[in-house]
């Protein structure tokens, strides 16, 4: 890995899985105390306190609503795909459970993220070059 400055940017979230009927769906969070932001609607372990590569489960909440029973894979920066703070909800799949966590997640001040965002901070933060293959 180079010396490269890792930056943490404004919490980006967005769903990672093809919607449609499938087993399960990812939703991608990345950003500045975005693992914060999510661990206000996890009831489980406490997010905050666990370390990088680690999965955890527990249920996910938009407000007082039960959305889904999930797990929450944890990357700290700079060991994440984007180099920033990341974590991936693993929910049950399907269109209105998968749209339902993704709203959950933006309630908490996490915006949509742009089309390619996540590959663009990676390429930012020195996590990959256009004439290699990832740094990952």
């Amino acid at each position: 890995m180079n010396s490269h400055e890792f930056t943490q940017k404004e919490p980006i979230a967005a769903i990672a899985t093809a919607l449609g009927e499938a087993g399960i769906a990812v939703v991608r969070v990345s950003g500045k105390d975005c693992i914060s932001k999510v661990n206000t609607i996890f009831k489980g372990n406490d997010l905050t306190q666990k370390p990088s590569h680690t999965v955890h489960f527990g249920r996910l909440y938009n407000g007082a609503t039960l959305i889904d029973e999930v797990l929450v894979t944890l990357f700290r920066s700079p060991h994440s795909y984007t180099g920033e703070e990341s974590a991936e909800i693993s929910c049950h799949g399907g269109v209105l459970v998968t749209q339902a966590v993704l709203e959950a997640v933006m309630s908490t001040g996490i915006r949509m993220a742009l089309a390619g965002e996540f590959t663009q901070r990676a390429f930012l933060n020195g996590k990959m070059e256009l004439t290699k293959p990832s740094l990952i």
